[in-house]
């Protein structure tokens, strides 16, 4: 049965089952949001918090992850960004994706929504902007791509793009507040 609590844009997030009770929470917290804020939380017009959609990338053997060295937190990290009025989810995950590694050919591993995270931005100087704190309410996806293709950076986000081993994820990430995020995604990638 179709829930009429929320708008039809937001049944993935909806529809997503949780994988443990953070997530759970997180889920509720949103959907809450969602039905306080409407539409607004997919743009930025929305200053305190906004959809923003990610994405884990593995090489076939999973032994790797792509990632890009995002300039604002001096930090590996995954892909991803701002729904910015976009309602699918996905097609944000996989044009971040592309925009911040150029990375076209990825494979979805699972079904919808892998993850769902409440993450706090803390305030930064953006192009010259200044932004001030705020909360992306973030779904994240998994994906798998041929670790050979050719990658590209995104100058004005990242500094890097490669392929992370696995096994040196703390080593590269200097966010450990985003470690278990990207761990959490890594397993649920093996299992798929």
């Amino acid at each position: 049965m179709k829930n009429t609590n929320i708008p039809a844009w937001a049944e993935p997030i909806a529809a997503f089952r949780p994988g443990d009770a953070r997530e759970a929470q997180e889920q509720r917290t949103i959907l809450e949001m969602i039905a306080r804020e409407g539409e607004r939380l997919l743009t930025r017009d929305c200053t305190w918090a906004h959809i923003t959609a990610s994405s884990i990338i593995v090489s076939p053997d999973r032994r790797r992850t792509l990632m890009a060295y995002h300039r604002i937190y001096d930090s590996w990290a995954w892909t991803g960004g701002h729904a910015d009025g976009e309602t699918d989810f996905e097609a944000v995950a996989r044009r971040e994706a592309n925009e911040e590694t150029g990375i076209v050919q990825l494979t979805r591993l699972g079904e919808g929504i892998a993850s769902m995270e409440i993450l706090p931005v803390w305030a930064h100087v953006r192009r010259g902007q200044e932004v001030g704190s705020h909360l992306h309410l973030n779904v994240s996806y998994l994906f798998e791509a041929d670790d050979s293709l050719p990658l590209r950076i995104a100058e004005a986000e990242n500094s890097a793009v490669g392929w992370v081993e696995t096994a040196e994820l703390a080593q590269a990430v200097t966010e450990p507040p985003m470690l278990p995020v990207y761990r959490r995604l890594l397993r649920r990638a093996n299992d798929r």
